[in-house]
């Protein structure tokens, strides 16, 4: 039955679906530069380029199926489109723990972006029944999910990297099949027939959403921005920080995963409880501002590091970035009405990932740079610095947008 009444049941279960998505996601992550370097004959820095481009085939196919997700769960609803995109999950991950050769790894990616597409839909899900001056604690929930993803999925990666290193995709394809009969049986339709709208191909894009949105309320285009230099700078941890951690800390798979593992527990602290305690108080400009602050703070610690307790404090102070994008996208989502939201979300994701095809290519060629027998001088910590500067553009867009709220809300 379709209820479009806030139902924190319905929060739990779309929580649970982004978690079981993300531990499959971390899971695969301390082993995907070994196998790189294995299939390819790749040594470290070749095998962060490779993977730079594997990323950006990912988000690729995302800049093109996200308005179309988004658009189709405006129509549809939420969740025969969830379910769909998660058991093509599942099926994606067995074909990448098969892979014989490079190119099968490129096929999974780029059928990994098309099912990831799905969060255009979860978000909106989130945005149906939660009241608008909720919405960042409820974005940041979701924000958490992930955050827990990662205290399990690399420190389970890296334990059955024991069992060689394709037992962890076997692994992520097991949880994302656990993940669609879970949604099969609890996950309830929360958009209400009367907020669907019909779907237009001609609208199943982030450009002509782009324009629909803006007749709304221009204020979208400020945060959508903000949001996509954000992603830019952001990208840089799931694209180059394994890498990193190998050359500058010498970190075996295991301590890579172990350390991904406190990333996700740090993060899931701020943003479970820092976006429901603190963040209220302190208001979405102060919590962007603070967010923006722990990242240059953690690029410094990051840099000087020596010893393991003190990678382990960069990545405590990185976390506090978990307050960045719930913020805007709570602003963003009460920008539009009702019926719009998956529209909205499929917009923010799909021009996210243009930032996504940008940012793992432009990473590790800066990290191919600065580390190798190659390296202009060693540093590998130069990725980061450069990702703390698209955090500061980032935040100087949302300040532009925040100017013109407060806005409306037909929500």
């Amino acid at each position: 039955m379709t209820d479009s009444r806030p139902h924190r049941s319905t929060i739990g279960f779309v929580f649970a679906i982004v978690l079981i998505d993300m531990l499959g996601f971390g899971i695969i992550m301390p082993v995907l530069p070994g196998l790189i370097m294995d299939l390819g004959g790749m040594n470290i820095d070749e095998a962060a380029v490779f993977a730079g481009w594997l990323g950006a085939g990912y988000a690729a196919t995302q800049f093109f199926f996200a308005p179309v997700i988004g658009n189709l769960s405006d129509r549809y609803g939420r969740r025969p489109v969830m379910l769909a995109s998660v058991l093509a999950m599942a099926i994606d991950y067995v074909l990448q723990g098969m892979a014989p050769a490079l190119w099968w790894l490129v096929i999974g990616r780029l059928a990994a972006g098309m099912t990831g597409a799905s969060y255009s839909a979860a978000y909106a899900c989130i945005a149906d029944i939660t009241p608008p001056e909720k919405r960042a604690q409820s974005f940041g929930l979701m924000g958490m999910a992930f955050g827990f993803g990662f205290i399990a999925g690399p420190a389970i990666g890296g334990l059955l990297s024991e069992f060689g290193e394709r037992a962890p995709f076997y692994a992520a394809a097991a949880l994302a099949f656990a993940n669609f009969l879970f949604g099969l049986f609890f996950l309830r339709e929360t958009l209400a027939p009367k907020n669907r709208r019909p779907f237009d191909w001609r609208r199943a894009n982030a450009f002509a959403a782009l324009k629909a949105l803006r007749g709304q309320n221009a204020t979208v285009l400020w945060f959508i921005a903000a949001l996509a230099v954000w992603q830019l700078a952001h990208i840089v941890y799931p694209a180059v920080w394994a890498y990193f951690a190998i050359a500058a800390y010498g970190f075996s798979q295991r301590e890579v995963g172990l350390a991904l593992g406190m990333v996700g527990l740090t993060s899931a602290l701020v943003q479970g409880f820092g976006l429901r305690f603190i963040a209220p108080r302190m208001g979405e400009k102060w919590s962007v501002a603070t967010g923006v602050i722990g990242v240059g703070l953690s690029s410094v610690i990051y840099a000087v590091a020596t010893s393991t307790p003190l990678v382990y404090l960069a990545i405590a102070v990185g976390a506090l970035q978990g307050l960045i994008q719930p913020s805007i996208s709570a602003l963003n989502s009460r920008a539009v009405d009702a019926r719009s939201q998956g529209e909205l979300q499929g917009a923010v994701q799909s021009i996210g990932a243009i930032a996504a095809i940008v940012g793992p290519p432009l990473y590790a060629g800066v990290f191919a740079k600065f580390s190798g027998a190659q390296a202009i001088f060693h540093f590998p910590s130069m990725p980061l610095f450069v990702a703390t500067a698209f955090a500061l553009v980032a935040f100087a867009l949302f300040l532009a947008g925040a100017r013109r709220v407060p806005v409306t809300s037909a929500s």
